[in-house]
């Protein structure tokens, strides 16, 4: 079954030139041009990702996320201006998992959606016993990569699919630093290039993620100038 992507800009030739090279790859397209109305059809009508423009009429791409966010975690790219950096952070930390720099390529645009549809995808395939879906117990953690959930003390942690490979693989080994190259890979994968302050700001969503649960939550440890472990509690 073709994923369906929704397109959120209010750049008409954007939506047009996009949505028309998506179609051509064979995915389902639904395009908005504002916020407010993006919300309105991504509630009543779910989609397996969202391509967002941050600077829109009426309401912006942030604000939409937050919404979002709210009661999904589908997969959500921004889109932002070149020189918007601190949008880039912003963005990271209300629970983005990937964005792109305007002007950009619709190659690198269409590559970016087919790895996180492919995470989706590996993440929600039931039924599969090999050791890389089995899932994680580690003290009040339970990470259940088959069907994408997540527990703490008995309480669902709702993350996106980066935020949930990110701890999948700090988990796997408790006391291994991973540096920021392993966690790109083991989120993006290899073929997808993305700076360090992306690991760095999903890893800070993650702990208010886990906090906003537990005050006491500590697991996730930086090592500063190395990387991440997840504390070993043996």
């Amino acid at each position: 079954m073709a994923h369906t992507i929704a397109l959120v800009d209010d750049d008409r030739n954007i939506l047009t030139s996009v949505s028309m090279a998506l179609e051509a790859e064979g995915y389902k397209v639904r395009t908005y041009s504002d916020g407010a109305e993006a919300l309105r059809g991504l509630t009543s009508q779910p989609v397996d990702l969202a391509v967002l423009d941050i600077k829109m009429p009426r309401m912006d791409g942030m604000e939409l996320l937050q919404r979002l966010r709210k009661q999904s975690a589908i997969p959500v790219i921004f889109l932002t201006s070149k020189d918007d950096e601190i949008d880039e952070l912003l963005g990271l930390r209300m629970g983005a998992d990937d964005y792109i720099k305007k002007p950009f390529s619709q190659k690198l645009l269409i590559e970016r959606i087919r790895a996180l549809l492919r995470r989706l995808d590996a993440n929600a395939e039931g039924g599969d016993t090999s050791a890389a879906n089995a899932a994680i117990v580690r003290g009040p953690l339970v990470l259940d990569p088959g069907r994408h959930i997540c527990t703490w003390s008995g309480k669902q942690v709702d993350l996106t699919v980066t935020e949930f490979l990110i701890l999948k693989s700090l988990a796997s080994r408790p006391g291994h630093v991973k540096n920021r190259d392993q966690l790109i890979d083991a989120a993006y994968g290899e073929s997808i290039y993305v700076d360090d302050r992306t690991i760095d700001s999903h890893i800070k969503r993650l702990r208010k993620k886990f906090r906003d649960i537990d005050d006491d939550f500590a697991q996730i440890e930086t090592l500063y100038g190395v990387g991440y472990r997840y504390r070993d509690e043996a």
